[in-house]
């Protein structure tokens, strides 16, 4: 049996393939190595979906958020490996999650927008060259924390609407105090952020919640799909959450700067499954 799992900062998306090709699917919490210890990561494991599987686990295909180096593949494996000793497990960064599940074996750009951001220039095979992506503090361009950061900045500085003020405080019972309080002193402020865009996406058709998302794409497209060779020609692709359920501002962002967009995914854990059952021949 195989494990296979694409995870970002919010959430992993896991499957199972046996040996007669069947698939069965679970859902965790997000891991990210740059954001938490091999403890913390280890305990999030701790699930009755993956500690069923102890003893079964032939291989690992793990592709996660934060495994962009050498050191935190390890620490990520190393903390896999407490749950599945003898499986041989292997880590990458789930940028390359992204190329195979949109591009296959074609070149093109794969992006990602969920909680955070990225993009990269796949050959077909390989990454070839990817921009920083210097975390939700830095960058995160067109990513949920970095349009909810915006929003909850707004708020604060009373740069919002009032009517969209009035709901989001019915709605979450917004403060100033509680938001810093939050943000400060309280874990994962990404996903913090990240979990306004709930509400911005349901009043996307105000004019006000579309600018945010529509300021947010076309710094992501500056920020990174621009700055690639010939982006003008290559299919550029996403997978994510935030570009999933507002491909139509996405869209219109691309059209607006002439970028052609080729799919838009909300996660690319089918694609994955497709891969590797391939390559078992099932």
């Amino acid at each position: 049996m195989i494990l296979i799992a694409d995870s970002g900062s919010s959430k992993t998306d896991w499957r199972v393939i046996d040996q007669n090709g069947h698939i069965r699917q679970f859902r965790t919490i997000g891991f990210n190595p740059f954001y938490q210890s091999p403890e913390e990561m280890a305990e999030g494991l701790k699930t009755p979906d993956i500690l069923s599987l102890e003893n079964q686990i032939e291989q690992v295909y793990f592709y996660g958020a934060g495994c962009t180096s050498e050191a935190n593949c390890t620490i990520v494996a190393q903390t896999i490996r407490q749950f599945f000793k003898d499986a041989t497990i292997s880590v990458d960064h789930d940028l390359i999650a992204a190329a195979r599940a949109t591009c296959g074996h074609h070149e093109g750009i794969a992006c990602i927008l969920g909680t955070g951001s990225n993009s990269g220039n796949y050959d077909g095979e390989k990454i070839l060259y990817s921009r920083p992506s210097p975390g939700y503090l830095l960058g995160d361009e067109g990513g949920g924390s970095y349009i909810g950061r915006q929003f909850l900045q707004d708020f604060i500085y009373d740069d919002m609407p009032e009517h969209i003020r009035q709901l989001a405080i019915q709605q979450y019972g917004l403060s100033i105090m509680g938001i810093q309080e939050t943000v400060y002193q309280k874990p994962f402020p990404n996903r913090y952020m990240a979990s306004f865009c709930n509400f911005i996406t349901q009043h996307k058709t105000d004019p006000y919640c579309y600018q945010l998302y529509y300021h947010g794409f076309k710094d992501f497209f500056q920020r990174h799909v621009m700055r690639y060779d010939n982006y003008q020609v290559k299919p550029v692709s996403f997978v994510g959450s935030i570009a999933y359920y507002n491909s139509d501002i996405l869209r219109k962002v691309a059209a607006d700067l002439g970028i052609h967009v080729h799919l838009i995914l909300e996660t690319p854990i089918a694609g994955l499954t497709l891969y590797h059952k391939a390559k078992l021949n099932l």
